[in-house]
């Protein structure tokens, strides 16, 4: 029911992955009389899948976690967590408040052992491939005890999607060990110490971009300030592009020839292919899609939470801390 698009977006990208995927069940939570009308005229096929579970209230994007958590027992985020809880699903995507949504988790489902705060994550393009970034906002303020704890999520999150040994690093205003604040140093030190985790030192913020690391590490204040500042840099570069390949005739003949290569690009780095951050530390998968995600980003974050249902993430993290958290 949240988003900017309403379920309208949600349930379309729903019917899209149940057509992609033969296995995938979902079940939409929310107000039954709205749903029943999107939904009509679904082949039976994908409607023996599509199942809906009732929801009387809806959190509003502007609201207080708070108010949330006390004053909405029957929102549909709230109904969606805890048919996770109860293992009646395997994951839960949301569209909606994202301060509401992490308050009604860690109530809901818990963290796991030895985790104070889940983390939200998510998969930043590189010159190389991908980056696993995080914190992207769900924390603002972070001890060195928390960015640790982040960077050994992020490492086995990254080793779930196929990176056998993930080089983690820190993200600072510089490389040297004298730079940055001093909960960044003292996570350096906490870092260097950890066994099983390779560590490789500070990244700065173009170092991110060229691939140097596979595991970024910050606090959500300024993960979230990186994301968004990305996400409005690459919609202004190819908007200046496509302004300048329709300037004149010989300018229109060479973006004719090059936009072949360069449609492949904007695909490639579009933020709705790669959207879709996880709460990772959670005993539950959480996938928090972009309030402005339209059809295929929600698509995205449904596939995000797929990956980590096969890859069984919270128990992977669950065994995994045990070894590196003292």
């Amino acid at each position: 029911m949240g988003g900017d698009f309403g379920p309208r977006s949600i349930v379309q990208a729903s019917i899209a992955c149940l057509s992609a995927t033969p296995s995938l069940h979902l079940t939409l939570v929310g107000q039954p009389s709205l749903l029943e009308d999107l939904i009509a005229g679904q082949s039976a096929a994908d409607r023996a899948r599509l199942h809906i579970v009732p929801a009387s209230e809806v959190i509003g994007m502007d609201e207080r976690p708070s108010q949330a958590l006390r004053g909405k027992p029957d929102s549909s985020m709230r109904v969606a967590l805890e048919l996770l809880r109860d293992g009646k699903v395997q994951a839960c995507v949301s569209a909606g408040n994202t301060g509401a949504l992490m308050a009604l988790s860690r109530y809901v489902l818990k963290t796991l052992p030895g985790i104070d705060r889940p983390a939200m994550v998510a998969a930043i393009p590189t010159q190389t491939g991908y980056c696993q970034l995080l914190d992207l906002g769900a924390n603002v303020d972070c001890s060195a005890e928390h960015l640790f704890q982040f960077a050994v999520m992020g490492s086995v999150a990254a080793q779930a999607l196929g990176i056998s040994r993930p080089r983690v690093a820190l993200l600072n205003i510089g490389t040297e060990d004298i730079k940055g604040n001093q909960q960044v140093k003292l996570a350096a030190t906490l870092l260097q110490n950890a066994r099983g985790l390779n560590y490789i030192g500070f990244v700065e913020g173009d170092g991110l971009y060229r691939g140097e690391a596979d595991v970024v590490v910050c606090d959500g204040f300024v993960g979230n300030i990186l994301l968004k500042s990305s996400e409005g840099l690459a919609t202004m570069i190819g908007g200046r592009i496509e302004a300048l390949f329709k300037r004149g005739l010989m300018a229109r003949a060479v973006g004719a020839l090059a936009m072949p290569l360069l449609s492949r690009l904007k695909a490639d780095l579009a933020p709705a292919r790669h959207n879709g951050a996880s709460f990772l530390g959670l005993q539950g998968i959480v996938i928090k899609s972009h309030g402005s995600a339209g059809v295929q980003g929600f698509q995205s974050a449904i596939q995000r939470a797929l990956i980590e249902i096969q890859e069984n993430l919270p128990q992977r993290l669950h065994g995994r801390l045990e070894d590196l958290l003292p």
